[in-house]
């Protein structure tokens, strides 16, 4: 061959000469398959009017943390379903309409928002918050039968300990201050997702040198085992959300709220009612990204390419009124409402996994916590929505609590 006349020297220098053509060739090739993608997605983004961008930076430089839920809804009432918000060059179609998330909401889809928190955990494997495709299906078939309602039972009588440890800590607190319930319900949920999913007694709400080390071992992750990860995270992180900001309006209810708690959980129907409506004004989780393997055809005829979408879970609860009304999940009135107007665990085969679960501590929290104290907000520090991996407060959550004799 012609190589073999040549010396050493210059064989390598073909050779490297090969290599920077072919390498060449193959970013050709792939800026010209994202140029075609990009463009077909642009085509079909052209259906869907959205706010003016800017070329480069796209929606970016009109959003900050603290604005995004309020710039959303702005958004939301000028352009109804859906409309696109750019990071920088890149597009992503935000859903907020019962209608498109029934469309969505069937389909699989690998989670976008999921591979972000792997990578901030940096676990080395994959478990059931961020796996897809037939080894997500296996994952979830195993697991399902776990989060029975008859299996959840017994795990009453932990959740009631881990709530007890917490209302103790507040009845020792002699001041008239006002309790920020963040950190103290953080780790309360935290206690309890250990005790249920991992049999194991942490003290993590009385040892702050405990809780520190579980906090630090909980962000980062230790990939031994991503399926025991998968609840740890998702299960505290959710539950803490979905808890904090229920609004006291169940009190109402307290005599028998307490006795309904003690025979059955399924009787606390008003505390349910104020519940969802608390989910429905706060959801743990405000927004679901995912990236469609194949196109999809709306009801309304619009289409969407395979690429990114968001899911606004919070602009769907807000096609309703933003005023508290528990009464709007009464039977009467929840037999009117769009299957998909109300989303607080998503829906669909990728619902979450743990909602039954997560309906039980919040009653079981709920009700011991109104047995022993009243609580009122304090006005002076009213909560500021932040949405991160959940929907959080950036100042905390500030309550006054009066103990019930």
């Amino acid at each position: 061959c012609a190589l073999c006349v040549l010396s050493p020297a210059k064989q390598v220098k073909k050779l490297d000469t090969l290599s920077l053509v072919l390498g060449f060739i193959f970013v050709l090739l792939k800026a010209a398959q994202f140029y075609q993608k990009r463009k077909k997605v642009l085509k079909a983004l052209e259906a869907f009017p959205g706010p003016p961008k800017h070329w480069l930076y796209g929606h970016s430089h009109q959003l900050s943390q603290r604005k995004l839920l309020a710039q959303f809804m702005e958004w939301a009432e000028e352009f109804p379903y859906a409309f696109p918000r750019w990071l920088g060059p890149l597009p992503t179609l935000i859903i907020h309409h019962p209608e498109y998330a029934k469309t969505i909401c069937g389909r699989g889809g690998k989670s976008s928002y999921l591979l972000i928190v792997s990578l901030l955990f940096a676990s080395q494997g994959e478990g059931l918050l961020v796996t897809s495709g037939a080894k997500w299906f296996q994952h979830r078939k195993l697991l399902t039968p776990a989060f029975h309602y008859d299996v959840l039972k017994p795990y009453m009588r932990l959740m009631s300990d881990s709530v007890k440890v917490m209302l103790d800590k507040w009845e020792k607190n002699k001041e008239r201050k006002p309790v920020e319930l963040f950190h103290d319900v953080s780790l309360m949920t935290l206690d309890t997702i250990m005790k249920c999913a991992f049999s194991y007694n942490t003290s993590c709400q009385t040892q702050k040198s405990v809780a520190k080390l579980l906090n630090s071992k909980k962000t980062k992750g230790t990939g031994e085992d991503p399926e025991k990860e998968t609840p740890g995270f998702s299960g505290h992180s959710t539950l803490w959300g979905m808890w904090a900001p229920v609004p006291i309006a169940a009190a109402q209810t307290q005599p028998s709220l307490w006795l309904a708690f003690r025979e059955d959980l399924g009787k606390m129907t008003f505390c349910t009612m104020c519940i969802k409506e608390s989910l429905r004004l706060f959801p743990p989780v405000p927004i679901v990204s995912r990236y469609l393997s194949k196109p999809v055809t709306f009801s309304d005829g619009r289409s969407l390419p395979e690429g990114l979408f968001a899911l606004s879970i919070r602009l769907v609860h807000l096609i309703f009124p933003q005023m508290f009304d528990p009464m709007r999940f009464a039977p009467q009135n929840a037999a009117q409402r769009h299957s998909h107007a109300f989303l607080p665990f998503s829906a669909g085969p990728r619902n979450c996994i743990g909602q039954q679960f997560a309906m039980n501590e919040m009653k079981v929290a709920l009700a011991l916590t109104l047995k022993h104290f009243e609580l009122t907000p304090d006005a002076s520090r009213p909560p500021i929505l932040i949405p991160q991996l959940v929907l959080k407060s950036a100042n905390g959550i500030h309550m006054h609590l009066k103990k019930i004799c």
